[in-house]
């Protein structure tokens, strides 16, 4: 797998935790052990760890494959990224730590303004590695 498609992979799996943890949080689940939930909600925590501990390394090398000139411009926002992950791992690893995870103590996770600061990071690098080009206009009428 290149670079750039480790990265999308990690990059998914931000976005795609933080939607489980979405409808996770809704249920008001008490965090019983052994509910199918419950040991969903593990995995989640489990791969949105192993994403946030290598996404800025993965960003920085995907830019540096492209131009070296763009990473070194880049550089600012990687480290907005590595802090915004760091903080985002901190708090990733604390509820995993825990016995019993409700969709309470996931609600609060979600609400959690780091985990928030690296979603909007994660949308934006996703924009950079998928750019979505407008339409290109009909040959017949160029302005449309």
């Amino acid at each position: 797998m290149t670079t750039a498609g480790e990265l999308q992979a990690r990059v998914d799996v931000i976005e795609e935790s933080y939607e489980f943890f979405l409808a996770y949080a809704a249920q008001g689940v008490p965090g019983e052990q052994g509910s199918g939930s419950a040991g969903q909600v593990g995995e989640f925590l489990k791969k949105l760890d192993e994403a946030l501990v290598v996404l800025a390394d993965l960003f920085s090398a995907a830019l540096a494959e492209r131009d070296e000139a763009e990473l070194v411009a880049c550089q600012p926002f990687i480290e907005v990224l590595r802090r915004d992950a760091a903080s985002s791992l901190a708090a990733v690893r604390l509820v995993r730590r825990q016995p019993v995870v409700s969709s309470q103590m996931i609600d609060n996770l979600n609400a959690m303004i780091h985990l928030r600061a690296l979603l909007t990071d994660v949308f934006l690098i996703d924009e950079i590695l998928n750019p979505r080009v407008p339409d290109a206009p009909h040959p017949e009428n160029p302005t449309a």
